[in-house]
């Protein structure tokens, strides 16, 4: 038999895992600047690749598209992230 006070702790646990964000806005903003790293360490490694003889021609192009991609997405961001800085700055207080 559980008792109401126990019942209630059971239901308030169940609903707090149940509304519970499943990943935070710093932890994808941290997931996203690993990815871009990583994107950039692989197409840097792909170069070097290149440039000694070992890849493919068309590794490296692809390698060099995913890095510009990465860092034009990146630069979206920073320029988003600026604007909406500035149109805080703009409010009256």
């Amino acid at each position: 038999m559980v008792s109401p006070t126990g019942f209630a702790a059971l239901q308030y646990a169940q609903t707090k895992t149940a509304t519970a964000p499943a990943q935070g806005p710093s932890a994808q903003l941290g997931g996203a600047a690993e990815e871009f790293a990583k994107t950039l360490r692989d197409g840097e490694a792909t170069a070097k690749a290149a440039l000694s003889g070992g890849s493919d021609p068309h590794a490296l192009v692809q390698a060099l598209a995913e890095s510009q991609l990465a860092v034009e997405t990146a630069v979206a961001v920073r320029d988003k992230v600026v604007e909406a800085y500035q149109e805080i700055l703009r409010m009256p207080v």
